[in-house]
């Protein structure tokens, strides 16, 4: 039940609106002084205050200034008959979330309190929501003692606090997005917005538009203004990932905002500044990637200010009992079915596995085991059978080196276009679908396919 203060030192007023209240469901507490109202705001938690602005000993200013004191978060609705264009931008200057004149309509009245309620709520909401996520993005909540996982979370804290740019280097499934919002949510940008976009997975005239947004009629559809994300970033982070699958033209974009943090929407003319910390990623040697002519090497410094490499799982093998007790807890309590632990076998078994697909395959496959297992601790039978077999899922067999020796490039060429085809086949010629089965981005799972002719351009 939400609490509500009302200070007025008429009597009358005072009833009217604790009957009103209470019929509207809402608990009140009522003051006929200014120093009444004082003693009470120090004494309580409300949910609304709301004061006459007129009283003998202190003014509803007065309580409106004491009340941002005590409770900053607490709205507090001026009330009054002796109307002023002064008092009202005072009121409103001090923080008053609304200004009612007397005699007001009852039923205008209950919308103007339930509004103000309904924007203390969120405004509740979204505090414990900023709580949750620097909670979960917490140093400490980055799993791992390994000697190479100490380097990164060291790196990590030390670069939250600065604005520079940093290149998140790693295979796929090894944390990047994770890292990056541990960046964000544990510097001086916390409080502002973090938004994540997948660079691959978008052709550049849609992704143009995401990142900077467009004009009304600047293409058909554009039906309205829109901004882009870099506006809605502004004061907080962007993570770019999969930056590596930008073309050509999209990185000489991206390269103009990290020159001169401006952006210009698509049909626009107007330039308009932002302040906002990329964090880039890339699952790609970029380095060599320059070298081949692939991306821009003007941008690739402009992003590699800070690099920060992932180790794989499979080079941090100490740290799987850690993270599989961790995605234990964590996948348990979500699926309402504790478990005791995991069993010697089942564990050995996990650290003898390969992981190509890093800490998400680990995450996943403790999921499939939580969800299968019967007993009360996981074991090896609840394991998929690439773990249990000691496997990779989808491996190809072992090469054997003839005598003249082989083409390693040309042969490992084949092994890709063999695989593209049988993922072609099993998705029935969608490419999204068989990207998704090989761990490649639609972009260059696209490039390939043309490379090599196994699909239209446009399927």
């Amino acid at each position: 039940m939400e609490k509500i203060l009302v200070v007025d030192d008429e009597v009358s007023m005072r009833d009217f609106l604790d009957i009103m209240l209470r019929k509207e469901g809402y608990e009140v507490e009522l003051a006929g002084t200014g120093r009444e109202a004082m003693r009470l705001l120090e004494g309580g938690l409300y949910d609304l205050v709301i004061s006459d602005l007129s009283m003998g000993d202190l003014s509803g200013l007065d309580i409106l200034r004491r009340s941002k004191e005590v409770a900053a978060q607490t709205p507090v609705m001026m009330i009054t008959a002796y109307a002023s264009t002064e008092s009202a931008i005072d009121a409103l200057k001090l923080g008053a979330c609304d200004y009612v004149i007397k005699p007001f309509n009852v039923d205008e009245l209950k919308i103007v309190i339930r509004n103000a309620l309904e924007r203390r709520r969120l405004v509740s909401e979204n505090q414990e929501l900023k709580r949750e996520l620097r909670g979960r993005y917490r140093f400490e909540e980055l799993v791992g003692r390994s000697p190479k996982m100490k380097a990164v979370l060291s790196l990590v804290e030390k670069i939250s606090m600065t604005g520079s740019t940093v290149l998140v280097q790693g295979e796929s499934g090894t944390g990047k997005e994770l890292v990056a919002r541990a960046i964000h949510f544990n510097s001086p940008r916390a409080d502002k917005p973090f938004i994540s976009i997948n660079c691959g997975a978008l052709p550049d005239e849609l992704l143009e538009s995401e990142l900077f947004g467009h004009t009304k009629g600047s293409f058909t559809g554009a039906i309205s203004s829109k901004k882009g994300l870099f506006e809605v970033a502004d004061g907080g982070s962007i993570f770019l990932d999969e930056i590596g699958e930008t073309s050509t033209a999209m990185q000489v974009k991206l390269l103009r905002v990290l020159q001169e943090r401006r952006i210009r929407r698509v049909g626009g003319t107007e330039e308009i500044p932002v302040n906002v910390r990329i964090i880039a990623a890339t699952n790609q040697d970029l380095a060599q990637a320059v070298r081949e002519r692939r991306f821009r090497e003007d941008l690739f410094y402009r992003i590699n200010v800070i690099p920060l490499p992932l180790p794989p799982l499979r080079e941090k093998k100490e740290d799987i009992p850690t993270l599989a007790e961790h995605f234990l807890a964590k996948v348990s309590k979500e699926m309402g079915k504790p478990l005791k632990g995991i069993s010697r076998q089942a564990m050995e078994l996990l650290e003898a596995h390969a992981w190509p697909g890093n800490v998400r395959e680990l995450e996943n496959v403790i999921e499939r085991a939580v969800a299968l297992e019967s007993a009360g601790m996981i074991q090896p039978q609840s394991l998929p059978p690439e773990v249990c077999e000691g496997r990779v899922a989808g491996a190809a067999p072992g090469i054997e080196i003839p005598e003249e020796g082989l083409d390693l490039e040309s042969r490992l060429e084949d092994l890709r276009v063999d695989a593209m085809r049988q993922a072609l086949e099993r998705s029935e010629g969608v490419q999204s679908q068989a990207a998704r089965q090989l761990g490649m981005t639609f972009r260059s799972f696209r490039y390939f396919a043309k490379k090599y002719g196994l699909a239209r351009d446009d399927s």
